[in-house]
């Protein structure tokens, strides 16, 4: 299969059809419906099952009870039904489940609109449920890494026996770009010996829950999660560095602002200011790595965002005082542009913008 024009929405389903899932529960939102509807008229050509919930919440349970039986299964939302989706998440977590949860981010607070934004960042990855827990999120910039993402998620979330959040917006969700997809090197039809597939007879029950009335067993189950949590960060940072190997300045983006950040990048280049880009791929776990390894060389960051400032939280953390971190941010789906961005580089550069 060659190179085919698609929408970025049924990119990140046919990319989960290629990962091996078969089974899909959601419930339409702007600006992903899309992948609801592909997912409708695909999954039945595959020997799968799609089911429109009545609502989010029920959505996320229907993946949740699937999950148990240890077969490959998504959902998507966008902002305001990701939030309805929080409760399951973290069900999902402690209940140690692998399932794939895709969030294309709209403008907010509440209803907002359609358009894109980031400020789902918080939310995805300082737990967003209820209880001590993290979902590893991945963050494609394009469309060929949405399919190449949406792939490992599926295998993250075997491995590691939890969710994994693929963290998209509106623009990504409906832009088209050129894509290719591979089939995964990952077995999907290992067998699982903790699914509830029925031992008929000859083995010991299997009982999945996230129930521990026993406060000592609960907290044995949260200090092995914390442990799975810091294998996932010693073996899953992801990130991309671009230019920065005699940067003065550096600015950090991810997803879609970061490919308007790396035009703003090349542009402050021509005009002889050394700055280079940082992109997050895995939002958590957070690529720290790189701001303490550049920390000392540059004479400042920039978080550039679709948020109020969010992301830029976690950059400071990571450089630690060492070096300012500045913030631009548009807001309520306003993007960035790459003028935007080069004129903050410009005046961090004690320069103007021309």
């Amino acid at each position: 299969m060659g190179k085919v024009l698609m929408k970025g929405n049924e990119v990140i389903a046919e990319a989960a059809v290629h990962a091996g899932c078969k089974y899909f529960f959601g419930y339409p939102i702007t600006p992903q419906s899309e992948l609801v509807a592909y997912m409708a008229r695909r999954l039945p050509e595959v020997g799968g099952l799609f089911l429109q919930a009545e609502s989010e919440v029920a959505a996320i349970n229907m993946v949740y009870g699937a999950a148990c039986t240890g077969v490959r299964v998504m959902t998507s939302s966008s902002s305001p039904g990701f939030s309805l989706k929080q409760e399951g998440i973290s069900y999902l977590v402690g209940a140690e489940l692998p399932a794939v949860v895709v969030n294309v981010v709209r403008g907010g607070p509440g209803l907002g609109n359609i358009q894109p934004a980031q400020s789902d960042y918080f939310q995805v990855t300082k737990g967003g449920g209820h209880g001590d827990y993290y979902t590893p999120v991945l963050a494609p910039s394009s469309l060929q890494e949405i399919v190449d993402l949406t792939q490992d998620a599926f295998d993250m979330a075997e491995r590691y026996r939890t969710p994994v959040i693929v963290l998209g917006d509106g623009m990504l969700g409906q832009m088209m770009e050129p894509v290719e997809f591979g089939e995964r090197s990952e077995r999907t039809d290992v067998p699982k010996e903790w699914a509830t597939t029925g031992t008929r007879g000859d083995g010991d029950r299997r009982v999945i829950s996230s129930l521990d009335l026993d406060a000592h067993a609960l907290e044995a189950r949260n200090i092995r999660l914390q442990k799975k949590f810091a294998v996932i960060r010693e073996n899953e940072v992801r990130y991309e560095e671009y230019l920065t190997d005699d940067a003065e300045f550096i600015v950090a983006a991810f997803g879609t602002v970061a490919r308007i950040a790396m035009n703003a990048v090349n542009k402050a280049r021509r005009q002889g200011i050394k700055v280079g880009l940082i992109r997050p791929i895995s939002l958590w776990p957070f690529p720290v790595q790189p701001f303490h390894e550049t920390r000392d060389c540059v004479k400042a960051f920039l978080s550039v965002e679709m948020s109020a400032g969010q992301m830029v939280e976690d950059v400071r953390l990571a450089v630690e005082g060492r070096a300012p971190v500045e913030f631009y941010g548009r807001t309520g789906g306003v993007v960035p542009t790459q003028e935007e961005i080069f004129a903050k580089i410009a005046e961090l550069a004690g320069r103007v913008a021309v």
